[in-house]
């Protein structure tokens, strides 16, 4: 539960004791939670018994217990103690956050995230054309159904009889030791190698099979129109804030991507919509923007592997990198701001991020650079 969603649950408290007739007082438009100061227990506290014992006629402590079990019959809440002349203190309870879990299983298998069994004792032989797509291709694929456990080599036509395909789509037969996989995508219009190994290893493998490839030198333009671009960049930009993030003393780490002071700096937006806290709501729809892109990649990859398909591997990697450009401003300290858990959270969710990016360009045989 966040300091927005407590100080909602408090209001509500309120309203219900007024409702009920136990408390004879203006519902406040806002509650003010905090750190508990002083005296205090738990992650928050709230001074909201002692504003309106004055205008409810009670001693602040009454309104405190009048309150009290409302709040703690509420999700989210643990306990609630009331210290001092009226002070309600909470004690959250442990939520689930799936983003955190996934953060954490990210980081602990590293580039191996998203690896399974689910082609796991199938061999496939890939037989390809001398052609610099189709080699290419073939070699994405080799290592893509490597990760799921499944063994891939590759042969030139000349040796059995050629499986019949369409559309640049991959024939599959069944031999004696696997399947037989022709792959035949659209061949490259002209001869990639001027573009570099890694701009032409995208040129080639980002189109669909049935596709024709553009080789043109727009696959080195350092610009957002550029997907290889924004791939490449988005992973050099998490590694340059993992380096500012050692020089300023601290580390990654997955944990919640607010803090308590973070968000009641800005308490006068508590009852606001989102688009007018944006100091309060950006991280947290920014990170909810990123969970979908990485916990996909598992089915993403298994997908690609299943299908010899590299080039959904390619597309999705867009998609994580779009998702986590624009959270990346806020993963470091400004100004004054110290740094906090929050800023370790956000720093462990967006090395995840980059460890997809690396991990998937590492299968597609493009290099992932520290520097862009």
């Amino acid at each position: 539960m966040t300091p927005v969603e407590l100080s909602r649950t408090v209001l509500h408290a309120v309203r219900c004791a007024v409702d009920e007739g136990q408390l004879s007082v203006v519902v406040p438009e806002r509650v003010v939670v905090s750190e508990p100061g002083a005296g205090g227990c738990g992650e928050y506290a709230t001074n909201v018994a002692l504003q309106l014992a004055r205008a409810a006629g009670k001693p602040p402590r009454t309104v405190a217990e009048i309150l009290r079990p409302r709040l703690i019959a509420a999700d989210g809440i643990e306990d609630v103690v009331v210290t001092g002349p009226g002070f309600l203190n909470f004690r959250l309870g442990q939520e689930v956050d799936p983003l955190q879990d996934l953060v954490r299983e990210i980081r602990a298998q590293g580039q191996r995230y998203g690896h399974g069994d689910a082609l796991a004792g199938q061999v496939v032989t890939l037989r390809v054309p001398y052609e610099v797509r189709a080699e290419v291709v073939a070699d994405a694929v080799v290592r893509i159904v490597a990760t799921q456990g499944g063994r891939a080599t590759v042969e030139h036509r000349g040796g059995r009889a050629t499986a019949r395909h369409h559309g640049g789509r991959a024939a599959v037969e069944h031999v004696e030791h696997g399947e037989l996989v022709e792959l035949r995508p659209v061949p490259a219009p002209e001869d990639p190698a001027p573009l570099g190994p890694d701009a032409a290893r995208w040129a080639l493998l980002h189109p669909a099979p049935h596709d024709r490839p553009r080789i043109t030198a727009d696959h080195l333009v350092q610009r957002e129109g550029n997907p290889l671009f924004r791939v490449r960049y988005a992973h050099a930009r998490v590694r340059s804030l993992g380096r500012g993030a050692a020089r300023l003393g601290f580390a990654a780490e997955p944990g919640p991507l607010h803090t308590a002071g973070a968000d009641t700096a800005v308490t006068p937006a508590l009852q606001a919509p989102a688009s007018q806290a944006p100091a309060l709501q950006a991280p947290a729809l920014q990170a909810a923007a990123l969970h979908t892109p990485l916990s996909d990649y598992p089915r993403i990859l298994t997908a690609a592997a299943t299908h010899r398909a590299p080039d959904r591997l390619a597309r999705h990697l867009v998609t994580v990198a779009d998702a986590v450009l624009p959270f990346l401003t806020c993963v470091l300290p400004i100004g004054e701001e110290k740094p906090s858990a929050a800023h370790r959270a956000r720093l462990a969710l967006a090395e995840a991020a980059g460890t997809v990016l690396a991990g998937g360009l590492s299968l597609l045989g493009i290099d992932a650079p520290e520097h862009l």
